[in-house]
């Protein structure tokens, strides 16, 4: 009762507020800084530190909110976008990319401005309606560009040796500490990964310079471009400095006025607020996942599979319970950004998440990678929507560890072993394993992987045979995926939140509640299924994801080092 009365007052204030702003003149363009890096999503739960430490930088989906509420004025002309060491990766670039086109649509005019155009930069320009450049600057070099690094010389001149057996060669997540090169088939793969990004890239810069293949390569390749050679390319529209851009944008020799976003949002009309009694709930599957709690260290470290967030399957499995049993939450919206990591926690998700999904509508959008776990906790959702760019597939497991060849002697350390029980040491870095004990860890590969392709038939409605065909550790593109029938859309959190009200039966707008993380246990119920902060997480994510035979489903690409698109 109390949530009606306080939405009846905040929408009536709203309402009156209006009336005062369209009293006001907005300013004829808006001006937005793209600068440096911007998360998928607002940061997660937390206390004030958490917040001021990732709360200071907008997000896409603050920014996405911000440029609908331009676009849903019709006082305004357009947006100019200046983007500046413009940090994103392709799957977010695409994003943006369809905030232009819906501000395009809803006719404002969309110009964006640099000093030097970069392919992140100039790829998410292309969906602007004109591209300006400052003089002097430049455009390029333009392409995709992957680096793989491989450390098997490394770790032997250490004396560690990796020891892992794979589901097949194209589960490679462990090739970065086995080998000193690509194998055939991870050539293969990152070959068609390349292929199908820079596609997209092609068919952006088709699509925003009015060229056909040839030319939009033919750009590409002739990068990078000075002001003056990308000006008679067509590359960009004009040269221009920054002072002049009022004029430049205005009509019939009238600058036109041009403001910040903080400064014209206090004249912008306010959208309609959603109702208190529904939301759709959306939990994050973010970084590793990992057997027991969450884990969200206040600062991002530089380091692989432990150096940012971590999911566990508790944290989940509770949220999951307690999203089912609320009768508020109409839908559930599983945002998926991870490459992996235990195949018992991906289970666990996966397994509470279908209880939700025998309930009400469960919809699974993908960030910028969503493989191997990151896939196999998609596979309860009704619906599962991708960018284009997104990496995803990765439907396989790999189990091993790091054999001590001569670590411990160099450290100057004697370890001696007292044990009981014939294979206690099988995990332990004591040898390589032998034929039998492979044999063994063999035979639990192949049933992790079988109950894999199981999962994602049924939710495919495939046959394990042909998921098997695009599955053994293949990793995809979303575009690819879709081909193959991995995922069902390509978009995001818009197309993910319509597809779940649309399934859900309910019109208007309606709130998207991120649910919280709380280490209070929910007891499973029965009824319809389909099946600390800083260092010390730091320590206990990197002992609960490698601990003893810990069977693993992890994309190749989280292992990747120095990856960078130029």
């Amino acid at each position: 009762m109390v949530s009606y009365v306080l939405y009846g007052f905040k929408e009536t204030w709203r309402r009156l507020g209006n009336l005062r702003r369209r009293l006001s003149r907005p300013p004829e363009y808006i001006l937005f800084l793209l600068e440096g890096a911007y998360p998928d999503l607002p940061p997660a739960g937390g206390g004030p530190w958490r917040r001021w430490t990732g709360g200071r930088q907008p997000n896409l989906e603050e920014l996405a909110h911000r440029l609908e509420q331009v676009g849903a004025d019709p006082r305004v002309h357009g947006v100019v976008f200046q983007v500046k060491n413009l940090r994103l990766n392709p799957a977010q670039v695409e994003a943006l990319r369809d905030q232009f086109r819906r501000l395009r649509e809803a006719g404002k005019r969309v110009v964006v401005w640099a000093t030097d155009y970069d392919t992140p930069a100039y790829w998410l320009a292309c969906a602007a309606d004109e591209i300006l450049l400052q003089p002097g600057g430049t455009v390029g070099p333009l392409g995709v560009r992957q680096e793989y690094l491989f450390l098997a010389e490394a770790l032997e001149a250490a004396g560690l040796r990796g020891d892992f057996v794979q589901i097949s060669p194209y589960k490679t997540a462990s090739d970065k500490f086995t080998r000193t090169d690509f194998s055939e088939e991870a050539r293969a793969m990152a070959e068609w990964l390349a292929d199908s990004q820079f596609q997209e890239l092609l068919g952006a810069i088709q699509e925003g310079r009015g060229l056909d293949e040839a030319g939009a390569r033919a750009l590409v390749d002739a990068s990078p471009l000075t002001d003056e050679e990308a000006a008679r390319r067509g590359a960009v529209d004009g040269l221009v400095n920054a002072e002049a851009l009022p004029a430049h944008v205005g009509r019939e020799g009238r600058p036109a006025s041009l403001a910040s976003w903080e400064e014209a949002a206090r004249s912008l009309l306010r959208p309609p607020l959603p109702r208190p009694d529904r939301y759709v709930a959306r939990m994050r599957i973010e970084g590793v996942i990992v057997d027991g709690w969450s884990r969200r260290p206040p600062l991002r470290l530089p380091l692989p599979l432990v150096g940012g967030p971590q999911t566990g399957d508790l944290s989940i499995v509770q949220q999951a319970r307690r999203v089912a049993k609320d009768r508020r939450a109409v839908a559930l919206i599983v945002h998926v950004d991870s490459g992996g990591g235990s195949a018992t926690a991906s289970e666990a998700i996966a397994s509470a998440l279908a209880q939700v999904a025998a309930r009400k509508p469960v919809v699974a959008v993908m960030g910028e990678v969503a493989g191997s776990g990151g896939y196999y906790v998609t596979t309860p959702a009704h619906w599962v929507v991708a960018r284009p760019s997104t990496i995803t597939g990765s439907i396989g497991v790999l189990m091993g560890k790091f054999v001590d060849t001569g670590f411990t002697r160099k450290l100057r350390a004697n370890r001696r072993v007292v044990s009981r029980g014939e294979h206690i040491s099988l995990y332990h870095p004591d040898g390589p394993f032998d034929e039998r004990e492979r044999a063994w860890v063999w035979a639990q590969v192949e049933r992790i992987y079988q109950l894999f392709c199981q999962r994602v038939a049924a939710a495919r409605k495939l046959t394990v045979e042909a998921v098997d065909r695009v599955g053994g550790g293949r990793v995809w593109t979303g575009r690819q995926a879709l081909e193959h029938r991995l995922v069902d859309q390509l978009g995001g959190t818009r197309e993910a939140v319509a597809k779940a009200l649309e399934l859900a039966g309910v019109r208007g707008p309606v709130a998207i509640r991120d649910l919280a993380e709380e280490r209070r246990l929910a007891a499973p119920e029965a009824g319809p299924a389909a099946l600390v902060e800083g260092v010390a997480a730091f320590l206990d994510g990197l002992r609960g994801l490698f601990r003893a035979g810990a069977p693993l489903v992890l994309t190749p690409l989280l292992w990747r080092a120095g990856a960078s698109r130029e």
